[in-house]
């Protein structure tokens, strides 16, 4: 028998998290401050696909895929950041 099997699950502790009184306010930025940025990103997307309408009519619509990846990339960045950040606080 396994020891991990032959360990009860009343001896395995459940923590849960709480968050501090005093917190409150740097959890209203956080929202904000996610929320605005995934107004930006989506914001930027659009502009991004507003140039590559432009571009690729000119021929140069390669040129904006990559304009469109580092975009998505920053939003996927404010989005985890944010998630982090909530998971210590």
């Amino acid at each position: 028998m396994n020891t991990f099997t032959a360990l009860s699950t009343s001896v395995i502790p459940n923590p849960t998290p709480v968050v501090p009184e005093q917190a409150g306010g740097l959890l209203t930025i956080l929202n904000w401050a996610s929320g605005i940025g995934l107004v930006l990103g989506v914001l930027g997307v659009i502009i991004v696909g507003i140039g590559m309408v432009i571009q690729l009519q000119r021929g140069e619509g390669a040129q904006a895929i990559g304009k469109l990846g580092w975009v998505l990339m920053g939003c996927i960045i404010i989005t985890g950041a944010a998630g982090i950040v909530r998971a210590f606080v």
